[in-house]
Order: structure tokens, then C-alpha cells, then sequence
């Protein structure tokens, strides 16, 4: 037979069970948390945090963010990126930032088979191509749907710019 403390552990695990099947949704990261966690977005973290967007990005959104690695910020031109972190150009930053930001939860199975452009944060429009795998500009996504509390990420192998 089962004495009181196995059954009180049998309890709790049956329960911690059932907190982390029905919870998972509500707790997981949010946008900015998730790309911390994934270790392989630092200098998109560096930047977020320079250009004072990261209680936006922690916001209830929904936002869908293209999110460059750090191996996509190292093919930047040399210097690039330093300029871009100072303080005297924090806008620029931010419209740069804000350009991978689409305002909404958009889901690979959304666009697929579709080519468009559209809407970002920073004004612009993008252009998506999900014809044959996706493209955004001219960035592919190499992961997709990374589901957050605040929206979603699609991670991407180039920083895509808006024009000038």
C-alpha cells in the first residue's frame, strides 16, 4: 500500500504535470526574453537595448519580428554597426530595427504561396516572398514561427535595410 507521503508525492508530480500541459502558453517568454534565451541573437539584443525599444518589443503587441543572427549583423559592411550604436544615431537605429518589425502575428502558414509587401513599424514596406521558401527582402528566413507571449519570430540570415 501506499503510505501518506507517496501518495503526497504522486500528488504533487501528477499535478506539476498538469501545471506545465495547461501553463505553457502563459508562460512563456516574450520577445525579447525569447531572443536572450536563444543565445544566437546578442547583437540584435545589444541593439534593441541602444535603441531604447526593448519595453516595446516586451509590450502585449502582437509583433512578428524578422530577427537577424549575429552571423547576419557580421556581414554587415565594417563599421557599419558601430555607427549605427552610437548615441548621435539612435533614430537610425531605430528605423533600422524597426523595419524588421511588422505590426500583428503573422505565421509562415499565413503567407505561404503568397509575394507581397508589406507594412513594418518603421513606415516602410517590406517585401515577403513566400513563394518558394521566404524571403524578406532579400534575407531568408531560415527559421520560422517562433511563437513568443507577444507575437512570433522568424529568424533571418541577413539585416535588411530600409531604403534611403
Amino acid at each position: 500500500m501506499f503510505g501518506i507521503k507517496s501518495l503526497a508525492r504522486v500528488a504533487a508530480f501528477t499535478a506539476a504535470l498538469f501545471l506545465s500541459a495547461t501553463g505553457a502558453k502563459a508562460m512563456e517568454k516574450d520577445i525579447v526574453d525569447t531572443a536572450v534565451a536563444a543565445g544566437s541573437f546578442s547583437t540584435l539584443v545589444t541593439a534593441v537595448k541602444a535603441a531604447g525599444l526593448v519595453e516595446t518589443l516586451k509590450s502585449k503587441g502582437p509583433f512578428t519580428v524578422f530577427a537577424p543572427t549575429d552571423e547576419a549583423f557580421a556581414k554587415l559592411p565594417k563599421g557599419t554597426l558601430e555607427n549605427l550604436l552610437k548615441p548621435e544615431n539612435k533614430d537610425k537605429l531605430v528605423a533600422v530595427l524597426t523595419y524588421h518589425v511588422l505590426s500583428g502575428k503573422v505565421m509562415a502558414s499565413d503567407i505561404a504561396g503568397k509575394k507581397m509587401d508589406v507594412p513594418t513599424v518603421q513606415g516602410s514596406k517590406v517585401a515577403v516572398d513566400a513563394t518558394s521558401g521566404v524571403t524578406v527582402d532579400k534575407a531568408n528566413v531560415v527559421k520560422a514561427d517562433i511563437a513568443t507571449s507577444n507575437g512570433v519570430i522568424h529568424v533571418i540570415d541577413t539585416v535588411i535595410l530600409p531604403v534611403q
